[in-house]
């Protein structure tokens, strides 16, 4: 694998470790000699730190919705 072929893809396998040992001593070689490559990865580390602190929950009505549907079906599957 050589730098100039490196797509943010296997910056992200990178980031997430999903990458073979032979894949990560060539991205961490071309990090060494590529000032570019460095920076997007910084990108997408600070973008994947923003993602993890991102809460999102359902709406309430939302929940309430599932349930009362869950009841119905329960009903109609025991009468």
């Amino acid at each position: 694998m050589y730098m100039a072929n490196l797509t943010p893809e296997d910056l992200l396998l990178y980031l997430y470790k999903e990458t073979s040992a032979k894949q990560t001593i060539a991205i961490e070689n071309a990090l060494k000699q590529d000032w570019t490559l460095r920076e997007k990865l910084a990108v997408l580390k600070t973008s994947l730190e923003r993602l993890d602190g991102i809460k999102k929950s359902p709406r309430t009505r939302i929940v309430l919705n599932v349930l009362n549907y869950a009841r119905k079906k329960e009903n109609e599957v025991v009468k």
